[in-house]
């Protein structure tokens, strides 16, 4: 299908500078509490920009980023497409729950190509083992357990992935618990043997990405594959004792454990097994996928490699091909506005450092990998450090400010867009000191950006993906803390249901922006907004603009 071009706006060819599109990671809407690090950081720029700015509050959780339900928060992948895409495409939280409760997932090929010739051989699940919707969900794993041991599959193996990040900071337990009994209940009939294997914390083993931490992904092979690791009798018993030695820790960063029986690992994967990694979020399944697939990956030494059927419930990157097996098709989003503006001619910039560097590129242009048009498009790279965010919670703000400066001032791009981490990253750290000091950072980093649209005329639009750092601590429905055996704030790291804020600066005015009529809008209405700042009539398919200009 070819793409009907950009019309010009009839009443206004653009701003003299450029369109900026500044996403703050995790920094939503909140509510004022004590656990609300956004109200309370000092931040005189997002001030000032609120009394100066065409102002709303946007969707980015549920229905309105294309998870399965409100109830359901909104995360930086599906929150980078909804704003790329210009409208809502079922995510695949909701496309996986479908498959299964239609039973389309257990009949298409790949499902039985990895159970039907099993015989003597061993099934495994890797996956993150949470119900924060974000990456898996529990209800997934087990639904696939049932079907198995309908199936009469006589052995299988599950090497979890704690979160601590999506849900509660120390909820491995609870979620472990639900899976022990439903295997109890598997193995007390016949010969059935269905075991927990490995495990680890998904911020320590297998999940890394963006090719930012191999050692990451060596951790899990050597605990999932080849079974070597701190040995255990069971997972509670490891999580307990990584608990004790390390007082505070946070699920997501419990060291790597393998379950032994009668001394020796009960679950290493081997010649003939097949293998399904659970986790259908794209940016961290993509390094373990390679692991499996790559026969020449180079990345670290996996030793021997097994002869196994791998798949992915979904596929990870359509483009590459990662996996080359997988169990439900990913969303098929296309017309993204990248692909509009290259073919429109407008030069872009996109620029994040490598946390956040595939949002503003691959999942910002609808999982796709590469550039539209490499004569106008630049994409640049900021190397994260590899330290724990609440050591260093300005991470790398400073320096993607400096690109965005640098191209304002020498007029390389018409559209940049950027995303600084900060918010979301040290967020998920619990960390409420660091998490003030990050939003901190990204205040005085919107401030630089604001003298600079102002000196080259451009527009400013400044908003969020999802929150994150606005709720620190966990609130119940009517807005009170949730409190603790001690009467202690509940901390939460996981993302918000709140909304995000969107400011639209245009110091010289030529846009003459106002609000729409149009009410309970989503982030996905960024882009349509971004094309009528640019000089351009949105197309008709994407969501309602935030403003009309001219």
């Amino acid at each position: 299908m070819i793409m009907k071009p950009l019309e010009k706006h009839p009443h206004f060819a653009g701003p003299l500078g450029p369109v900026v599109l500044v996403i703050m990671d995790g920094v939503g809407i909140g509510h004022g509490d004590p656990g609300d690090m956004v109200a309370k950081a000092s931040t005189p720029h997002l001030d000032h920009l609120k009394t100066t700015s065409v102002y709303t509050a946007l969707k980015a959780h549920g229905r309105a980023v294309g998870m399965p339900s409100d109830e359901d928060m909104g995360n930086s992948e599906v929150g980078h497409n909804a704003i790329g895409a210009g409208r809502v495409f079922d995510q695949g939280a909701l496309l996986v729950q479908n498959a299964v409760q239609s039973g389309a997932l257990f009949e298409g090929e790949t499902w039985r190509d990895l159970t039907d010739s099993l015989g003597d051989s061993t099934l495994h699940f890797i996956g993150l083992l949470s119900d924060g919707n974000v990456h898996s969900h529990i209800d997934i794993l087990l639904a696939m357990l049932t079907r198995a041991h309908r199936q009469r599959i006589k052995k299988v193996r599950i090497h979890i992935l704690l979160d601590g990040r999506d849900v509660p900071p120390a909820s491995a337990l609870v979620y472990v618990e639900m899976l022990e009994k439903r295997l109890a209940e598997i193995n007390a009939n016949d010969d059935f043997d269905y075991a927990i294997a490995s495990g680890g914390g998904r911020l320590y083993i297998t999940m890394d990405r963006y090719n930012a931490d191999w050692p990451m992904i060596e951790r899990g092979w050597n605990v999932h594959v080849k079974g070597i690791g701190r040995e255990f009798d069971s997972a509670t018993t490891a999580i307990e004792t990584l608990r004790s030695e390390t007082p505070g820790v946070i699920d997501q960063d419990l060291k790597e454990f393998v379950i032994v029986r009668d001394g020796n690992p009960v679950g290493p994967i081997v010649d003939g097994d097949s293998v399904v990694l659970f986790n259908f979020r794209g940016d961290r399944a993509i390094e373990i996928s390679r692991a499996f697939d790559e026969p020449e990956l180079d990345t670290f030494n996996r030793g021997p490699i097994p002869d196994v059927r791998f798949a992915g419930i979904m596929q990870y990157d359509a483009d590459l091909k990662i996996p080359r097996r997988f169990l439900v098709t990913p969303p098929a989003i296309d017309e993204v506005l990248g692909e509009y503006l290259a073919n429109a001619g407008v030069s872009q910039l996109a620029v994040s450092e490598t946390q956040k560097y595939g949002h503003v590129t691959y999942f910002f242009n609808g999982n796709r990998s590469g550039k539209f048009d490499n004569a106008t498009e630049d994409y640049v790279e900021i190397t994260s450090d590899l330290l724990p965010f609440e050591q260093r919670p300005w991470m790398k703000g400073g320096e993607i400010t400096d690109v965005i400066l640098d191209s304002i001032r020498n007029n390389k791009h018409r559209f940049i867009r950027a995303n600084y981490p900060n918010g979301d990253m040290v967020g998920h750290t619990g960390d409420l000191l660091a998490v003030e000091i990050s939003i901190e950072v990204v205040d005085l980093c919107v401030g630089r950006l604001m003298a600079a649209i102002n000196a080259a005329n451009g527009i400013l639009i400044v908003t969020a993906d999802h929150g994150n750092a606005d709720e620190m601590y966990e609130v119940s429905r009517d807005g009170k803390l949730k409190l603790d055996s001690h009467g202690h704030p509940r901390l939460k790291t996981s993302h918000t249901l709140n909304p995000v804020p969107c400011y639209i600066y245009d110091p010289a005015g030529t846009a003459n922006a106002r609000l729409t009529t149009a009410r309970d809008l989503g982030i996905s209405s960024l882009a349509a907004t971004v094309i009528n700042c640019l000089g351009f009539i949105p197309p008709e398919s994407y969501d309602s603009s935030i403003v009309d200009v001219g």
